[in-house]
């Protein structure tokens, strides 16, 4: 008896918050209707357009599907496949994470601290140099002038200023040298990201309330690295992780550059990426089932690395 009426009680006690807890978000919903009938055409592309092919994905992943025959379950097969017999797609792994570790960071310090020196200037001029390094991200194919400057023969202008300088005698093949090839494109990737993330920071630079500052220094922040450090970044912290975001996913996303300075597939794979890879079997044999497995695998890699770094920026200013 003493049982039935602990339970009956506990019961008791849950029920009327479940019934509190649904008549909240009934009101919220209510109240907040023309909201979010404001956001259902966005949410409605974003469903349609995003959530569902990455679901879809992660389904087809678990299948073999050429696009021909109806797609037939094959479980964990493909999964293993790709990490246990696929030795290019190691290679790819590879490469992709040292662009991660490299261009990465580099990018994301690099965007930060141009937008902080650039932010510094009379407005006309911080008008100009954001838009001369900004122009590269968004001039299309502009890196093409790339493979002039590491061009293989002697007219290329990297080749021509070192033998017109005595430090090589004959041309090299930067582009079809394995030991090169990795190095250029990871350059030319970091010339390149100084995009959305550059403009976020700028932004967010510009909405810093200046009476914080001023309180800073009476509490004690004597130079401008204190100042960076207990003020500014912790008050640009939205924008912070929206850049992590997107410079996490441009390294981890590098084709376009790979395959227009390193061929498709380029020397010994010298320059293949995950990416490249899932284009390979995705839009070359058409393998669909294991192109969703590469792509799911590559989708966790962002996100662990994405949850990895935004708890890391929640720490600045502790």
């Amino acid at each position: 008896m003493q049982g039935e009426t602990t339970v009956s009680t506990v019961k008791g006690s849950i029920t009327p918050k479940k019934k509190a807890g649904l008549a909240y978000v009934a009101s919220e919903l209510k109240r907040n209707k023309t909201l979010y009938l404001l956001m259902a055409p966005y949410m409605t592309i974003f469903f349609l357009f995003t959530v569902l092919p990455v679901l879809f994905s992660l389904l087809l992943s678990f299948f073999y599907f050429n696009m021909l025959e109806f797609p037939r379950f094959v479980g964990w097969q493909n999964y293993s496949r790709l990490f246990l017999n696929d030795d290019i797609f190691m290679i790819a792994l590879k490469n992709t994470l040292l662009f991660a570790v490299i261009t990465g960071p580099v990018s994301y310090i690099a965007c930060f601290v141009f937008a902080w020196i650039i932010n510094e200037l009379s407005p006309k001029v911080r008008a100009v140099m954001t838009l001369i390094f900004y122009a590269p991200s968004i001039s299309g194919n502009v890196f093409f002038i790339w493979l002039i400057v590491f061009s293989g023969d002697s007219y290329g202008y990297l080749n021509g200023f070192l033998m017109k300088a005595g430090f090589i005698l004959e041309p090299i093949q930067w582009l079809l040298d394995e030991k090169y090839i990795l190095a250029i494109v990871m350059l030319v990737q970091l010339w390149l990201s100084l995009g959305t993330s550059f403009l976020a920071f700028i932004a967010g630079l510009q909405t810093i309330d200046k009476t914080l500052i001023e309180a800073g220094a009476v509490d004690g922040i004597r130079n401008r690295w204190q100042e960076l450090w207990f003020i500014t970044l912790p008050s640009m912290r939205p924008q912070l992780m929206f850049g992590a975001v997107m410079q996490i996913t441009a390294s981890f996303a590098v084709a376009e550059i790979s395959i227009a300075l390193a061929g498709f597939p380029s020397v010994n794979y010298a320059a293949h990426t995950v990416v490249t890879h899932l284009m390979d079997f995705g839009t070359i044999r058409f393998e669909m089932g294991y192109a969703s497995t590469i792509a799911t695998v590559l989708f966790g890699m962002m996100l662990g690395t994405n949850i990895l770094v935004q708890k890391m920026l929640r720490k600045i200013g502790e």
